[in-house]
């Protein structure tokens, strides 16, 4: 690479000088020169052992040009014939590095070039050299005695570790399945939610069964240059039948497998040249050969059906949101290489994480963990714990940032508008933690509710709690205050988008009906969406406009009449974050002493 570089150099230098000599200011320009008087003085520099050298010209406008002559000694007396007389300097005797060295150093570049040359070629042709390599598989393979990784390690997958199961028995003895004429999948399909566990299954499928594990993304197979991922998608194939029994998973497949037509290249797209190649590859290759796809996405939606149908992806299998007992097993798998102290109930804060994956729990108790540390604490405490699920559900408490009196007092009332909805409204759980303490994110405080149980769907009913929660913090503003802040510009966003889905999504507007009016659910891709035009008519769009913000009204009127009501303890709410600046379940709940006797649901909701 170094001769390389050198003998680039080498040319720029003598095309530079190539180029100065052709536009040099040669013997015959100062000969005319001379004669029409325009030369002033003169310097001569003859070169060693050679009649060559160069000399510097001063002419009358004040410009110096120099030339390079092949007899120094006529450009002498063509200077003296004209009566001016030249400075003679000292001979120059570096000439030696251009005359001897530098052909010497390009031969030697030249020949060290052509070996470089000739070893690349030998590498392109044993498979070993980068640049031939570019279009080979980029896929790591995890040999079984490597993959350490088994189903025990996976807790909370119950169902989807049984539905793998014969996934895993044909790998084992896939005699038994030919034998009887019966085809195991091709492919499977692992979707859902990001941390939930689609990879960790996949890696204990492989690490269960004793074969092989090719793992790659779906990013890896795209690039910049046309037939590069079809190269590569084919090389792993390969590399797959060599190996087999084995398992081919390829995380985030929605990379390279969305639905073909979205992009702006048409036909020639990559992606979809690459696409092609897999569904070919998936056909392609044989029922007993032992290969099985695994693939994962959180993304399912904008895949291309060809990849979806039986024959390529025969089972999908949904890895969903673990329930209380998963969230137990998993923690206490997180928690084998951790020491808890005497008081952490995993069970306890099982049922406090609703709606964690399994990768938030990691997160918390590693979070957990490093609070313990930093506390020097030799056990990780309940404490510990708390905190890290307010960090990691919120962020990083900054108490430090300076907030005026002002300020912190209308941060308390509005948090305490949020608190007061979350007790009284019968569906959206009671409150964890009121803080006026500013976080990470951006906001002056926070109201973390703390959901009692896992739910499968949403009711109309609590699709209107939430909103009305939302609302709260700028009704109480407005109740105390007079004014408003731009403090609920997120809760607004919230709230609009909430009531949207309802009237767009779900049809749970009672004036618009029931019907999906929802333009985004399928126009995921710009290109996709140019050929499709809008379904909604300008009226319709009006109608659900209007419809949106009678919601939203609505859930206004009767969040406010709710606040009004719990006046008295929405002002001893704020006293007491002014004071504590963060308060807990049982300190919030004692101020609602007096008001025992809570409205029946059917009257908490807005007539919308």
């Amino acid at each position: 690479m170094a001769a390389l570089l050198l003998v680039i150099l080498m040319a720029m230098r003598f095309v530079g000088s190539a180029t100065a000599l052709s536009n040099a200011y040669t013997v015959g320009r100062l000969e005319r020169d001379l004669q029409s008087g325009k030369v002033v003085d003169a310097a001569l520099t003859p070169y060693a052992d050679t009649p060559t050298g160069s000399a510097e010209v001063l002419l009358k406008d004040g410009s110096r040009k120099k030339l390079y002559a092949t007899d120094i000694r006529e450009v002498e007396k063509l200077l003296r014939k004209n009566h001016v007389d030249p400075q003679i300097n000292e001979v120059k005797d570096d000439n030696w590095m251009f005359s001897i060295l530098v052909p010497g150093l390009i031969g030697v570049a030249a020949l060290v070039f052509i070996v470089m040359l000739i070893s690349n070629n030998q590498n392109a042709q044993s498979g070993n050299s980068r640049m031939m390599n570019f279009g080979r598989s980029r896929a790591r393979i995890a040999n079984p005695e490597d993959n350490k990784v088994t189903l025990k390690d996976v807790a909370g997958l119950q169902e989807e570790k049984e539905q793998l199961a014969e996934i895993i028995a044909f790998l084992k003895s896939p005699a038994k399945f030919t034998r009887v004429g019966a085809r195991i999948p091709k492919g499977v399909l692992l979707e859902g939610s990001p941390g939930t566990g689609k990879t960790l299954l996949a890696k204990a499928i492989a690490g269960e069964a004793g074969v092989p594990f090719f793992t790659i993304s779906g990013s890896d197979f795209v690039e910049m240059f046309v037939g590069v991922g079809a190269s590569r998608v084919r090389d792993l194939f390969a590399d797959a039948k060599k190996n087999a029994p084995c398992i081919v998973f390829i995380d985030e497949i929605d990379a390279v497998a969305r639905r073909r037509g979205t992009g702006m290249g048409g036909g020639h797209d990559e992606r979809e040249q690459t696409l092609n190649q897999l569904l070919v590859e998936m056909d392609g290759f044989g029922v007993n050969e032992g290969i099985i796809v695994l693939a994962a996405t959180n993304r399912v939606d904008i895949l291309d059906p060809a990849i979806l149908r039986p024959g390529r992806f025969d089972r999908k299998i949904t890895v969903s949101r673990p329930d209380i007992g998963g969230r137990e097993e998993i923690l206490q798998v997180h928690a084998r290489n951790k020491p808890l102290s005497e008081d952490v109930d995993l069970k306890q804060v099982a049922q406090t994480t609703a709606g964690f994956t399994g990768a938030d729990l990691e997160n918390l108790l590693n979070e957990s963990a490093i609070h313990a540390a930093m506390q020097n604490h030799t056990y990780i405490s309940q404490a510990d714990i708390r905190k890290a699920f307010v960090q990691v559900g919120i962020g990083t408490e900054k108490h430090s940032r300076i907030i005026s009196e002002e300020e912190k007092k209308i941060t308390a009332y509005h948090e305490a508008g949020h608190a007061i909805l979350f007790h009284v409204l019968p569906d959206v759980g009671p409150v964890y933690t009121v803080s006026i303490i500013p976080t990470g994110l951006g906001a002056a405080g926070y109201t973390m509710p703390l959901p009692e149980k896992d739910e499968m769907f949403v009711t109309r009913s609590k699709m209107l709690e939430e909103i009305m929660v939302s609302l709260g913090g700028r009704i109480a503003e407005e109740i105390i205050f007079g004014d408003i802040t731009t403090g609920a510009s997120s809760d607004i966003q919230k709230a609009t988008k909430q009531a949207h889905n309802m009237v767009t999504r779900y049809g749970m507007s009672l004036k618009i009906g029931t019907v999906n009016y929802d333009d985004q659910e399928e126009d995921v891709f710009i290109g996709y969406e140019i050929g499709h035009a809008k379904k909604n008519s300008e009226l319709v769009q009006g109608q659900i406009d209007q419809e949106v913000k009678n919601i939203i009204d609505a859930c206004y009127h009767k969040a406010k009449e709710l606040i009004l009501e719990y006046e008295d303890v929405l002002h001893k709410s704020a006293e007491l974050l002014l004071e504590k600046e963060k308060i807990g379940r049982e300190e919030f709940e004692a101020l609602f002493e007096g008001h025992e006797e809570k409205l029946q649901a059917s009257e908490m909701i807005p007539k919308a």
